[in-house]
């Protein structure tokens, strides 16, 4: 299926994948509605959102496919130059800006932002490949990625994409969240870099280069399906000590997101409205900046004892405003050639 045109339903999964990551991001859900003491709702809560970052792979590898196809190295060259100085700009604020603002008050900066550096420096190579913070990895990893398909497109080799993708994400994931069972060892944790990104960003690519697509029931199934083995291997890994609510991306997780994606595009007229063409162009901008609001709400939530549904109400509200007023506000501004572009 080609498309002359922006297709709507894309739009709409990147606002709904972005809004999932900050409500994430907001730890809701935590401290109440317990199950014999447990926060499950929090932790079923927390892997619901789990299809976000995928969904933003997939589309990242089909809308580049065409000019990678046809120019890889130019391509590679002009999509990561503008990712770059985001990740730097972003990566010096988060490394400037305190975290917690009442150990500023009563130790200084400097001892606030000591532990943090030091913290960072304890796994520099992990650092790098995130950032000055965590959900910074997003853009490394796409890069690699990116670069990945890039090499093996130069090289004529697309046929390798696949299978080099398959291959990067069953080590990943033995690695990553099934590594007390596999014994098997990273120099980095296995979210960051190649591991997962590459898989995805392939798959988006392939489904644009092979015409791939499924009608709305099976994509439907396919989701499902996908969901499921994610849940059920999340759930079985908890036997083996991995928390229900830490992973990032399990076996079942590619399936769930293909699903989503090929539903997208099975409903390509999804989503045409002018609420969602307006938030789609912010959603680079929302991703990068959400998180330092996010610390912001947490600290604003500490210094008024709020707690429970009242805490996660007033940092999720308060980041998904004061999120959104920064970067429709910057747009604005010289600021947005510095922060965003």
């Amino acid at each position: 299926m080609k498309f002359k045109e922006k297709v709507t339903s894309i739009e709409l999964g990147r606002v709904v994948a972005i809004v999932a990551i900050l409500a994430m991001h907001c730890q809701m859900f935590l401290s109440y509605l317990l199950v014999d003491g447990e926060p499950w709702f929090g932790y079923v809560f927390n892997q619901a959102t789990r299809f976000a970052v995928p969904l933003f792979f997939l589309i990242s590898g089909y809308l580049i496919q065409p000019k990678l196809s046809q120019s890889p190295v130019d391509t590679l060259a002009n999509y990561c130059k503008p990712l770059i100085k985001i990740w730097v700009v972003w990566s010096i604020i988060s490394l400037l800006m305190p975290f917690n603002l009442g150990t500023v008050a009563e130790h200084g900066y400097l001892a606030e932002r000591q532990g943090y550096w030091g913290y960072l420096m304890q796994a520099p190579l992990n650092s790098f490949l995130e950032g000055g913070l965590v959900h910074l990895w997003f853009i490394p990893a796409l890069i690699i990625a990116v670069a990945i398909l890039a090499l093996l497109v130069r090289l004529n080799q697309q046929g390798l994409i696949l299978p080099v993708a398959v291959g990067l994400f069953i080590y990943g994931t033995l690695a990553g969240s099934y590594q007390s069972i596999s014994g098997l060892e990273a120099p980095f944790f296995t979210r960051n870099g190649p591991f997962f990104s590459t898989l995805l960003v392939a798959l988006g690519f392939e489904v644009r280069a092979r015409q791939w697509n499924l009608d709305s029931t099976k994509a439907l199934v396919l989701l499902i399906l996908g969901m499921a083995i994610h849940f059920g291997e999340a759930y079985y890994l908890t036997a083996y000590n991995q928390p229900f609510n830490a992973n990032d991306f399990l076996f079942g997780t590619p399936l769930w997101g293909l699903g989503i994606f090929l539903l997208l595009l099975a409903n390509p007229t999804w989503g045409n409205n002018n609420t969602v063409k307006s938030l789609s162009g912010y959603v680079l901008a929302i991703f990068v900046s959400h998180l330092p609001i996010i610390i912001l709400m947490n600290n604003v939530a500490g210094i008024l004892e709020l707690a429970g549904p009242t805490r996660d109400l007033c940092v999720f509200v308060g980041t998904v405003g004061l999120t959104l007023a920064l970067v429709v506000g910057a747009k604005r501004t010289p600021l947005n050639r510095i922060l965003f572009r």
